[in-house]
């Protein structure tokens, strides 16, 4: 090869693969800090749009648990509410049972009726009873959607149920006209007992599909979350081999770029 001065080819080849390798030096220390593969866009264009889908479609599955979460507690107060309705019932049953009693006179008949009336202000006030502003007893059902897409065709309906019916409900007990226990037939209140088991149980399989829809959002969420980190998470292992390669490499192409900057120097040693 030629000795010249005015071009230095070797010098020029160790600073372009210095330059290379500071570069691919920083990209790790980037990757290392951030935890993350792709640091700028440039780093997998593709890897980056499926990654942000995969991301949102994570979040809205937790969305979705917590809406499914909330019906779980609309419903488990709904039941609540029953649950206080058939102990009131078994008593109406009760003082029933002993307003027949033929050795009662009317002052214990009116001590019944006495109970009776205040039993049935309570029925009532539970027919009124809201979650976070939704009446729990109602003829309108509610759709709550279980997928992401809200998607209709698998959403959960949870069905009205009208308290205060006197046919499926307990209206017949608390209607105006009734101020007595005279007024109704032990039938009356045995049918509103088996009404109210009938929405309680009905309450109950409900709340065991929103369970189940609730396990499979969690186990869809983990899962886009594992696809997402393939993509995005930087391997540390992996990562910190590949730091000291390029660190030892830069280190070792700043002495060789020196030692080629100094190789020009044979050239005076020729004209001195």
């Amino acid at each position: 090869m030629a000795v010249v001065i005015n071009t230095n080819y070797s010098a020029t080849i160790a600073s372009n693969n210095l330059a290379a390798s500071n570069s691919s030096l920083q990209k790790s220390l980037n990757r290392l800090s951030s935890g993350s593969k792709i640091v700028t866009p440039s780093d997998d264009a593709g890897g980056l749009a499926v990654s942000m889908k995969l991301s949102a479609a994570a979040k809205r599955q937790g969305a979705v648990a917590t809406n499914v979460g909330n019906s779980v507690s609309f419903l488990q107060t709904q039941d609540g509410a029953l649950k206080v309705a058939a102990k009131v019932l078994d008593r109406m049953s009760e003082l029933k049972t002993l307003y027949v009693d033929p050795t009662k006179n009317s002052s214990d008949l009116a001590n019944y009726d006495s109970e009776f009336t205040a039993l049935q202000k309570q029925l009532t006030a539970i027919t009124t009873e809201k979650f976070n502003g939704v009446t729990l007893f109602s003829t309108n059902s509610l759709s709550v959607a279980v997928t992401d897409d809200h998607s209709t065709s698998s959403a959960v309906t949870l069905a009205g149920r009208d308290l205060s019916d006197a046919t499926d409900g307990i209206g017949t007990l608390t209607a105006t006209t009734v101020s007595s226990l005279s007024g109704i037939d032990l039938s009356d209140i045995t049918d509103a007992i088996q009404n109210v088991a009938t929405m309680r149980a009905a309450n109950g399989a409900e709340q065991s599909r929103l369970g189940f829809a609730t396990e499979l959002l969690t186990a869809n969420k983990a899962n886009l979350e594992a696809a997402n980190s393939r993509i995005v998470d930087v391997d540390v292992a992996e990562e910190s081999t590949q730091l000291a390669r390029w660190n030892i490499l830069v280190q070792s192409g700043t002495a060789m770029l020196s030692q080629a900057n100094q190789s020009a120097q044979t050239a005076l040693k020729l004209i001195s």
